[in-house]
C-alpha cells in the first residue's frame, strides 16, 4: 500500500475517534503533551536497545500524535495535517541550499553551520535559541555545545578538553574539602558539563553510554538479588563484600 494510502487511513480514523470516542474527544493539546513526552521515550529507549519492532511501533505512536494534534489544530482554525507537512518541508528546502541552491559544502561540518547562519537570518536571536528548555541535562548540555562550535567557541583538539575535566574535578575536590554545599552543586554541575563535552570529542553520546551504564546496573543488581533467593538471604541481612562478590559473579556472566 502506497505511504499516502495509509497516512489518510490513519487520518480517517483519528477523525473518527475524535468523533466518536468519548476518551479522544475529550483531549486537548495539554492533556496530549505529557503521553507524547512518554511515547518519545518510548522510542529513544527501542533505539537505544536497537528494537526495530519496537522502533516501528513507537514512531507509529508518535506519528499518531501528530495526526491528533493536527486534528485539534483544525479545530482551533490555527492549522491542518497539510500545514504541517508542507512547513518542514520547506524548512528543509530552505536549510539545504547546497542541495537546493547553488552553495557549495565541503563536508558535514558546513552543512551545520550553514543550518545555524539560516536560522539566524530567519528571526532567531541566538545561537542557542533552538535547544528546548526542557530537554533532560545531559541532553540539553550536548545540544549546547555543539550549537555554540558552529560558530567556532570549540576546543582545538580532545588534549584540551581533558585539562578541562581534570580541571573541573580538582575545583570539586576542594570544594567538597571545603564543605560549602552550594560550590559542590556548582562544581560538579561544572564537571559533568565537561564530561559531555569530552565524550562529543570522543564521539560518543553521553546520553546513551549512561542509559546503558543504567542497564548494566539494573542487570548486575537484579543478578544479586535472585542469587541472594536462591540461598535463602535477605539483602539487608548480607554484607557488603557478599553483594560485591554476586556482582562480580554477574559481571564475569556477562564477559
Amino acid at each position: 500500500m502506497e505511504y499516502w494510502k495509509s497516512l489518510e487511513r490513519l487520518r480517517v480514523i483519528m477523525d473518527e475517534l475524535r468523533e466518536n470516542c468519548p476518551w479522544d474527544k475529550k483531549q486537548t493539546i495539554q492533556t496530549l503533551r505529557k503521553q507524547t513526552i512518554e511515547e518519545t521515550y518510548e522510542l529513544a529507549d527501542a533505539i537505544a536497545d536497537e528494537d526495530w519492532k519496537g522502533i516501528k511501533e513507537e514512531l507509529g505512536d508518535l506519528l499518531l500524535h501528530i495526526v491528533f494534534y493536527s486534528r485539534i489544530g483544525k479545530e482551533q482554525n490555527q492549522f491542518n495535517l497539510e500545514d504541517v507537512i508542507e512547513t518542514v518541508c520547506n524548512k528543509l528546502v530552505a536549510r539545504h541550499p547546497h542541495i537546493y541552491g547553488s552553495v557549495k559544502v565541503a563536508d558535514e561540518e558546513e552543512v551545520k553551520q550553514n543550518w545555524e547562519q539560516i536560522k539566524m537570518k530567519e528571526g532567531k536571536k541566538s545561537v542557542l535559541s533552538g535547544v528546548p528548555p526542557s530537554l533532560p541535562a545531559i541532553i540539553k548540555a550536548l545540544r549546547l555545545q555543539e550549537k555554540t562550535k558552529q560558530v567556532g567557541f570549540e576546543w582545538d583538539d580532545i588534549g584540551q578538553v581533558k585539562e578541562k575535566v581534570d580541571e573541573e574535578i580538582g575545583e570539586l575536590y576542594e570544594a567538597v574539602d571545603a564543605g560549602k554545599p552550594d560550590k559542590i552543586e556548582e562544581e560538579f554541575g561544572d564537571v559533568l558539563f565537561a564530561l559531555v563535552n569530552y565524550a562529543r570529542y570522543a564521539n560518543i553520546d553521553p546520553e546513551l553510554a549512561l542509559e546503558k551504564t543504567n542497564k548494566k546496573f539494573i542487570r548486575r543488581f537484579q543478578h544479586i538479588e535472585a542469587k541472594a533467593k536462591e540461598i535463602g538471604k535477605d539483602l539487608h541481612d548480607m554484607t557488603l563484600a557478599e553483594m560485591d562478590a554476586l556482582w562480580n559473579q554477574a559481571k564475569e556472566q556477562e564477559s
